[in-house]
């Protein structure tokens, strides 16, 4: 049985990936002040970053509509069960719309078969889960099982992030200028992580940006003594050398099974920054 994935543009996934498991995504709304532009269609990552340059703003995101759920479902062949991969429903209302959505279609048509789950993660935790359900198909799982699989890797996904620049935080007004100022003369990176319900919240603060990759890199240790078997999930903000130095390091450390690396979309890079890098991986149960 054939088993169409699908996910929202809050989800930054490597290209072959999204080929291979041909991936369909629902996306987000950016809104400037010039205009609505529509993440991934009529605006991408090199045409975002340039108009956060020439306005010196960053856009406000929204969430697709139900409609638009539903008409992406509808696309999907009638006889093909959906598991739609959400952006965590603490950080959007994404994931309601894509309840939503589904819905809207089953009153059409209630013998349809749509699974939406929410990922309480983002960017390449989702990328992490759609790989995990790749491998899971592969293996012939039947969409119950991979369903329930799913859900249970859900609660193992740990998501962390470390910030190169507050610039970001300041201009998108989740951290006051002064705050900013200081931050930024006593060299000050910030540590990030997905909680348990899928909210960010700030984990650290460190001084200087070797110590806190140092630090980022140190805690998957907290998380994972076993990773012969895993894969870790890392996206960046356009600084992939950055990101590829940080991501040897890691696989010297703790070896691995092989790794994804992919550059972060409009939505993340909105509260990531330029030089922020994102990692994702299956805690030990």
């Amino acid at each position: 049985m054939h088993i169409q994935l699908m996910t929202d543009s809050s989800a930054d996934i490597p290209a072959f990936l999204s080929e291979k498991l041909d991936v369909k995504v629902v996306p987000l709304y950016l809104h400037f002040s010039d205009g609505q532009y529509t993440s991934g269609v009529t605006m991408g990552i090199e045409s975002y970053h340039e108009k956060v340059k020439e306005l010196g703003e960053l856009p406000r995101s929204a969430a697709p509509s139900p409609h638009n759920f539903y008409e992406e479902y509808k696309k999907v062949p009638a006889d093909r069960p959906i598991i739609m991969l959400s952006l965590s429903s603490e950080l959007s209302s994404t994931y309601d719309h894509a309840l939503a959505g589904k819905e809207l279609l089953l009153e059409e048509e209630p013998d349809r078969v749509i699974e939406v789950i929410n990922t309480k993660t983002a960017s390449c935790g989702i990328s992490l889960l759609l790989h995990e359900a790749g491998k899971k198909l592969d293996e012939g799982y039947s969409f119950e099982r991979l369903v329930e699989h799913l859900h249970e890797r859900v609660e193992q996904t740990t998501t962390l992030f470390v910030l190169k620049t507050l610039e970001n935080l300041v201009l998108g007004g989740r951290l006051e200028k002064m705050k900013g100022r200081i931050a930024k003369t006593l060299n000050i990176k910030i540590l990030m992580k997905a909680t348990d319900e899928g909210s960010i919240e700030v984990s650290e603060k460190v001084r200087g940006d070797k110590k806190s990759i140092r630090r980022f890199i140190d805690q998957i240790g907290e998380y994972t003594k076993n990773t012969e078997n895993k894969i870790i999930s890392m996206t960046h903000c356009r600084d992939e050398e950055r990101a590829n130095s940080v991501l040897q390091e890691i696989r010297q450390k703790y070896r691995f099974k092989d790794s994804l690396l992919a550059e972060t979309g409009p939505l993340i890079s909105t509260y990531g920054g330029e030089g922020a890098i994102v990692m994702a991986f299956f805690k030990d149960k």
